[in-house]
């Protein structure tokens, strides 16, 4: 848990800093691969000390790094005067998840045996999360709109 702490730490400063430089959305793309690849590994990589330590330290960076990158897209969309609201209604599905996945975990445990199917249906959500970043549109609301088919028939 330290390790994944600490790593967080670096993780979520780089993602900011990156955020900040390209698209969001192509980062924010980016870093679910990139957890998908790491679940991956840790699933195949025999379980060892050094296995877990290296899982630990690459969760860790890849685990608060959307943060920035998220809270960053919707203040960029929607604008910032409701940032707070809105972000807190990401918060809010992002603990249901949270609760969701670990009671699955739970249920999957004790109809199983093991924590397999779980992990792979990780892996499987952060390719899913991959993929529905790249279409996000991230012009703001009033660009978008400015562009809107229906534009001329409310004028």
């Amino acid at each position: 848990m330290a390790l994944i702490g600490l790593f967080n730490i670096f993780g979520s400063l780089t993602f900011g800093w990156l955020g900040g430089k390209y698209s969001k959305k192509r980062v924010l793309s980016c870093l679910y691969l990139a957890r998908a690849c790491v679940l991956f590994l840790f699933v195949i990589a025999p379980l060892s000390p050094a296995s877990v330590m290296l899982f630990a330290c690459g969760t860790g960076f890849l685990w608060l790094g959307t943060v920035p990158l998220t809270s960053g897209m919707v203040g960029h969309i929607f604008g910032v005067r409701y940032l707070s609201t809105l972000f807190g209604f990401v918060f809010l599905g992002h603990q249901l998840g949270s609760f969701l996945g670990v009671w699955l975990a739970g249920l999957v445990f004790d109809l199983t045996g093991s924590y397999t199917p779980i992990w792979w249906a990780a892996i499987g959500l952060a390719l899913f999360a991959a993929v529905v970043q790249w279409p996000i549109d991230e012009r703001t609301v009033a660009e978008s709109k400015a562009d809107s088919p229906f534009k001329a028939a409310t004028a």
